[in-house]
């Protein structure tokens, strides 16, 4: 799912290619896409696009009286494309068409989850925001204050959109490896020092992963979004060596999501628990990554207990 850093960089192409240009016409591929009814999402066409801004994931376009929240969810993704292009058939699900240019919206698989609102003012607008704190302007004060509200994993903590904005499961493995915190460490158990660890963490990930990726694509228009990146230290990485101490990341894998960490350098050498497999070994989980490497050579070899 696109995070901060990659909305930031949607904004960042899609602003010198919107911003003052006219709608000229809108053409809705999926009736899946769009989650209101009124406005309707023709009364756009023959407005002036205003502006763009992010609010936590969600991408904005504003218009001279109206505004269109993209939500991309995890597989949808703008193409910039030449006036009037056709809607690709099968990932396609809206086209807005503008002076010297289509901007589309598609949608990898077969699963619609990518969604559209159309709202009237800046009440209905506000209404929409889920209220998350925004890292890069927020005070240490601030962050003590929201990381106290809820007592959570700092995984889930990071990730919730209502505590903070723009933080998914990639960038969230990231922080945390900065920081040098276990995804499983609860959010009032941080010391000081740790927490301040975590403040810094956060908007050092953010900032300069939103600055790398705008500087690589320049100005052209972002052609690949992916939760994976060279350069992560953590996030997708599972058995490659940290770029800190060498460690093979590990996983953890609960529900539909996974954390991406490495024992050295965020749980003292303990290997975390997976959720199915605790269940299913018991005391027989291993606790280390020496005893995990212990186990595989075990396994690997014939004949052995």
């Amino acid at each position: 799912m696109p995070e901060l850093p990659d909305i930031e960089l949607y904004l960042h192409a899609l602003r010198p290619r919107l911003v003052g240009r006219p709608i000229l016409g809108i053409r809705l591929a999926s009736p899946f896409l769009l989650r209101t009814t009124t406005p309707d999402i023709q009364t756009l066409v023959g407005r002036t696009v205003t502006g763009l801004h992010r609010m936590g994931k969600r991408v904005v376009i504003d218009t001279d009286g109206a505004h269109l929240v993209i939500h991309l969810m995890i597989a949808g993704r703008f193409q910039w494309k030449p006036e009037h292009s056709p809607i690709p058939r099968r990932l396609g699900l809206l086209a807005i068409d503008v002076a010297g240019g289509t901007l589309l919206l598609t949608e990898a698989g077969t699963t619609r989850r990518a969604a559209a609102h159309v709202v009237a003012d800046a009440a209905a607008l506000e209404a929409m925001d889920p209220g998350g704190l925004e890292m890069l302007s927020a005070t240490p004060e601030q962050f003590r204050e929201t990381l106290a509200r809820e007592r959570h994993t700092l995984k889930r903590t990071l990730t919730d959109p209502t505590l903070f904005s723009g933080i998914g499961n990639a960038y969230s493995d990231e922080i945390l490896h900065r920081a040098r915190l276990s995804p499983m460490r609860m959010s009032d158990a941080l010391t000081p020092d740790q927490s301040d660890a975590l403040y810094a963490a956060i908007r050092a990930v953010l900032q300069e992963w939103r600055d790398t990726l705008i500087a690589e694509t320049g100005d052209t228009f972002p052609a690949k979004v992916s939760a994976f990146r060279a350069g992560m230290a953590a996030h997708g990485r599972y058995g490659q060596p940290c770029p800190v101490c060498g460690t093979p990341i590990q996983r953890l894998r609960y529900a539909a999501n996974e954390a991406n960490y490495c024992p050295t350098c965020q749980t003292d050498g303990r290997l975390l628990a997976d959720r199915g497999l605790s269940r299913l070994l018991k005391s027989d989980w291993p606790r280390s990554l020496e005893e995990l490497e212990r186990r595989k050579a075990a396994y690997r070899t014939p004949g052995a207990d």
